[in-house]
């Protein structure tokens, strides 16, 4: 019997796969160029077609992306894959855009002073007017731009953020035209009836730009926004192989919501992701040794259902 979609989803959900940027970038196990290329193509034989695939960051402060630009290098030529390199400022963007082979950029605001203090080194209302030049600067080299709005639902220093500094920021970031605007749960602290209202107001505001979430499992309630923002219109959703992840400056931030885990929980929904389970699982079983640990997704630790027929 093939499930179909439930009247509060729609029919289809793309999620873009961050686990070789956003997955690894807070392992302290080293992980080679060779691994994080063959982590991307297991992604891409699972069929993701969108994939996160190293930031151009400042290797001090990051020094598992110290790689990022070899790591571009060996990315496979696919005319029907994006590939994204994450940058926090034009000096990234610049290097992101030398290696010519990053097809959209990702620019990150932040919600909160402090948090882009320590993530940037800029004030909110600063980190917005950086996003802005970076998208700004994708569009001249002939490429798209992205941007995620960190700290969007809580700071781990300042605590609670409020909706009308997120929506101040969206409505910054929109009069840049970027491809997608993001709402990232950067420390996990989201509640569903919380998502539900903020992606219904980013969707308002956001007009015809595609609202994708970014969701963490600090507290156990990732899947459950992720059902929240697609029932209030968010089209696209972040995830990662295995539930890896963490953030070098969000103190206490566990793993992003596991891809598997996400395809399982929408597949039966009826949501089509295009994203083969099977080959996610079997993505799973060959980091963890490659990361030198358990990780927490939950599908690829339970037995497979429906149970294969004798």
């Amino acid at each position: 019997m093939t499930a179909t979609a439930s009247p509060f989803a729609p029919a289809r959900i793309e999620i873009v796969e961050v686990s070789p940027r956003d997955g690894l970038q807070n392992e302290k196990t080293p992980v080679s160029t060779a691994d994080k290329l063959a982590l991307i193509d297991r992604a891409l034989a699972a069929g993701v077609r969108r994939i996160e695939a190293t930031s151009f960051v400042n290797p001090r402060a990051v020094p598992q992306m110290a790689d990022a630009d070899a790591v571009a290098a060996g990315l496979p030529e696919r005319d029907d894959v994006t590939y994204i390199g994450l940058v926090l400022n034009l000096r990234g963007a610049e290097r992101a855009l030398a290696t010519g082979r990053i097809d959209q950029l990702g620019a990150v605001a932040v919600a909160s002073d402090a948090f882009g203090i320590a993530n940037q080194g800029m004030s909110s209302a600063d980190s917005v007017a950086s996003a802005r030049a970076i998208i700004d600067a994708a569009k001249a080299a002939g490429k798209s731009a992205q941007a995620t709005i960190a700290v969007a639902f809580g700071c781990p220093f300042s605590g609670e953020v409020s909706d009308d500094i997120v929506l101040e920021a969206v409505a910054g970031l929109i009069a840049a035209s970027p491809c997608e605007i993001a709402l990232a749960d950067t420390i996990g602290v989201a509640d569903p009836a919380r998502v539900a209202r903020l992606v219904a107001a980013t969707r308002a505001l956001a007009g015809a730009i595609p609202v994708r979430v970014h969701f963490h499992n600090t507290r156990g309630t990732g899947l459950a926004n992720v059902w929240a923002a697609i029932g209030a219109g968010a089209s696209v959703v972040d995830a990662a192989i295995g539930g890896l992840g963490g953030c070098p400056f969000a103190p206490g931030a566990a793993g992003n919501v596991a891809t598997e885990d996400v395809v399982y929980m929408l597949e039966r929904a009826g949501v089509r992701t295009g994203l083969d389970l099977d080959a996610l699982i079997a993505a799973n079983r060959w980091l963890a040794p490659v990361v030198d640990k358990a990780l927490p997704a939950m599908v690829a630790r339970a037995p497979h259902f429906p149970r294969d027929k004798a």
